[in-house]
């Protein structure tokens, strides 16, 4: 969502910002509200029901016209409905009781972490100063990378879920370069953090029909 905040506000048009950003936040409120239905346990739907109040403002920053000072304000609210939601991504995974829960889980993250750094990186081409912005980039980063390796390790990998980790590692090398360095090409960022969500959506999806034979 922020990536595509800023897309906008630069007026940039590669990839569809606008339409992007409005089927997101719709997806978003969607899902979030299927889950709370969904499940019967009451930490569970605790844990939503944070996100679901941090999404209201949220929501609002959103659909106003984009600027660098309301870029650095939605960043962090995003950060803290990402931690709400992580939580409750945690304890999903925590009910199922199976390795596979924990996977699944991380693989989920990792398409929440390349957009997350996506997003930063954005802000950076904007010309937004954020002083926390090496910190959050360096965790950011670190996680992916640690992540990919939990993923990799995963004793039951099938030949397809191999490919698509490769396929991963090798689109997120150029977010290695970009760390070091200080021009940023925003349609590119969005080309590649792209190809990393639709690659680890899919590895989400079959890491889950993995679980489910279990």
């Amino acid at each position: 969502m922020l990536k595509n905040y800023i897309m906008i506000g630069m007026n940039n048009k590669f990839g569809k910002p606008s339409e992007d950003l409005k089927n997101i936040m719709e997806s978003f409120e969607s899902h979030m509200q299927k889950l709370y239905d969904f499940t019967k346990d009451a930490e569970v739907k605790k844990s939503i029901e944070v996100s679901q109040k941090l999404w209201v403002p949220t929501n609002k920053m959103l659909e106003a016209t984009p600027t660098k000072e309301n870029a650095r304000n939605l960043q962090i609210k995003l950060e803290e409905l990402l931690k709400a939601a992580d939580k409750t991504t945690k304890l999903f995974a925590k009910l199922t009781g199976k390795q596979s829960g924990e996977i699944i889980n991380i693989s989920g993250r990792q398409r929440m972490l390349s957009q997350r750094i996506a997003g930063l990186y954005m802000m950076k081409s904007w010309g937004i100063d954020d002083p926390e912005f090496k910190n959050k980039m360096s965790a950011s980063m670190k996680l992916f990378k640690d992540s990919l390796n939990k993923l990799i390790a995963y004793e039951k990998n099938t030949l397809e879920t191999a490919s698509l980790l490769g396929k991963e590692r090798k689109n997120f090398m150029f977010f290695d370069v970009m760390a070091d360095s200080d021009v940023f090409i925003p349609s590119l960022l969005f080309r590649k953090s792209m190809l990393i969500l639709k690659d680890m959506n899919i590895a989400t999806g079959l890491y889950a029909k993995i679980g489910v034979a279990q």
